[in-house]
């Protein structure tokens, strides 16, 4: 499995994007991440979850998995981040 991670917005405005791999990560955090998308029920998610009014500097969220034949992105607003998300969103900032 394969996460593509991007956070833009903010007050300073600064692109954070990382990529985590399953097979280049210790067992122990590969073997989290199935799981979080499962609860998340990402492959599920619609392209873009958007906030129905706006807010100046909240991020915004941009995750691509890929997973065996599998393959989705979303976007996601902060303000609209739904609970289910929000595990796979903190993990992969910690990362």
């Amino acid at each position: 499995m394969r996460i593509s991670f991007e956070r833009t917005g903010g007050f300073a405005g600064i692109s954070r994007k990382k990529t985590v791999d399953t097979a280049s990560i210790p067992a122990n955090e590969a073997d989290q991440l199935p799981s979080l998308i499962q609860a998340a029920d990402f492959f599920n998610l619609p392209e873009k979850i958007t906030a129905s009014t706006t807010q100046p500097d909240r991020f915004q969220y941009k995750l691509t998995v890929e997973d065996e034949n599998r393959e989705h992105t979303i976007t996601v607003s902060e303000t609209a981040l739904p609970g289910t998300l929000r595990p796979l969103i903190e993990w992969l900032q910690q990362k």
